[in-house]
């Protein structure tokens, strides 16, 4: 949950083991890191999704929504402000949510949950499971005592007290460095590794004491579950991303932000050395997205209201060999706090307003792309100098964006073996050479990518 939108009792997985935490596991274990964020969708849905089309795509993760019960409301960032820690939200409750984590790994798909750990609602009443609740007062979990004593909203992003132990836009704070309310967090993760989680986002980390989450992670009954963090870059602010490496992957909004501005206002020349080259977290602990369900509301990333420069945008990620990759897919919206259509059901893609951005053909396919060439560096990289570049992925892929006004045609040298591959933007075929060239022509804002692993279509 971005800084500039709202972003009973539970049986506690009791007496969490408190282990010595071992190496950060940096990016998704595995071989397929790419995740698809399937935001607000319910977990019959998801469920559903990873059967019949993430596990068939290659998509090594799904991430889903805030699963605890929260106030009640149409919003979607109703889902961000919690009132228990059972899972009794609009989305599903624990039987749902349990069929839905055996579902995906029945599909090869790993789980991720959105965590929401840093505070709690910012009002009161009786939420989606049947809680009753205040500001400061959640029966049987906690009570004033375990909140921050700064109970103001923050104002000042250059101090790090204000940012960490005062409210996020009006938010109850948690006071995280309580031993009582570390326990319990780690309680609420153990119960959904109890369930089959893979992996967690931590919404809000930089709100959170990196050595509060530190303590917090090493009571897991699995300390190397994955580990996803979300620290929102601000020039001259106190919290800065790199602070939580140690604890896991950062996400790195400087990619999104940066991506929208290329492809926006500049050149697609200047991405030749994009990721660590422009200043980024190292490779190996960053986590990227083209977009958001925050960012994309807020206007500081591209969106799917972009169209074509969206799906580029997306292509050109899954492509490149920085960072572990999510892809965001949500729901057409023209309020910004509009909840999900038909409270998170979705019956099909591209019904109902749900806009499945994972499964647009042009960047499914590049799921494949990306496990085909991982592992294998950039290669043969060429640039016009404006809006046309195109590079190789070592002798395992090649990739080609043409974000110009009009067609390109030009031959290529790659680092492939001679032979036919399936250009797999548009299921046409392309003929390699023996010195690894190949001629196309490239419509305005179309791509072409072929791998070792799609040899014909």
């Amino acid at each position: 949950m971005a800084r500039r939108f709202l972003s009973g009792t539970l049986a506690l997985a009791a007496a969490a083991l408190v282990m010595t935490p071992t190496a950060v596991q940096a990016s998704p274990p595995g071989t397929k890191d790419v995740t698809a964020v399937l935001f607000e969708w319910n977990f019959a849905s998801v469920a559903r999704e990873c059967t019949t089309t993430l596990g068939r795509a290659g998509y090594g993760y799904v991430q889903v929504s805030p699963p605890a019960e929260h106030i009640q409301g149409a919003q979607w960032w109703t889902s961000y402000q919690p009132v228990s820690y059972r899972i009794a939200g609009r989305l599903g409750d624990r039987t749902a949510f349990r069929n839905m984590v055996n579902a995906c790994h029945a599909a090869g798909v790993k789980v991720v949950v959105d965590t929401v750990v840093n505070h709690m609602s910012a009002g009161r009443g009786t939420g989606t499971g049947g809680s009753s609740y205040t500001k400061y007062a959640y029966p049987g979990l906690y009570s004033s005592y375990d909140f921050d004593d700064c109970t103001s909203p923050i104002t000042n992003y250059a101090d790090r007290w204000n940012v960490q132990h005062c409210e996020l836009v009006g938010l109850a704070d948690l006071d995280t460095g309580e031993e009582y309310v570390r326990r319990t967090v780690a309680g609420y993760l153990n119960d959904l590794l109890s369930l089959g989680v893979d992996g967690f986002r931590i919404d809000a980390a930089k709100h959170i004491d990196t050595a509060d989450l530190a303590n917090i992670k090493s009571r897991l009954t699995d300390p190397n579950a994955y580990w996803k963090q979300e620290v929102i870059q601000g020039s001259g602010e106190a919290v800065q991303p790199a602070e939580y490496t140690g604890n896991g992957d950062v996400q790195e909004f400087r990619y999104a932000y940066d991506l929208k501005r290329v492809f926006h206002n500049e050149n697609l020349a200047y991405l030749k050395n994009y990721g660590e080259g422009w200043g980024y977290l190292s490779n190996s602990v960053a986590g990227v997205f083209v977009d958001n369900h925050d960012t994309e509301r807020n206007g500081s990333t591209l969106s799917y209201k972009d169209n074509a420069t969206y799906t580029l945008a997306n292509v050109f990620m899954l492509a490149w060999p920085y960072g572990a990759p999510d892809v965001n897919s949500g729901y057409e919206w023209s309020d910004a706090d509009a909840g999900p259509p038909r409270g998170g059901q979705v019956n099909a893609c591209w019904q109902d307003g749900w806009k499945c951005q994972h499964a647009w053909p042009e960047i499914i396919r590049m799921v494949a792309f990306r496990n085909a060439t991982r592992g294998e560096p950039v290669t043969d990289w060429w640039d016009n100098g404006g809006d046309a570049i195109a590079f190789g992925r070592g002798g395992k892929g090649y990739v080609a964006i043409n974000h110009e006004p009009g067609p390109l045609t030009r031959t290529y040298q790659t680092s492939l073996p001679a032979g036919t591959y399936c250009n797999v933007q548009n299921n046409t075929t392309v003929t390699v050479n023996g010195s690894g060239r190949f001629t196309a022509t490239l419509g305005s804002n179309t791509a072409l990518a072929i791998h070792a692993g799609k040899p014909d279509c």
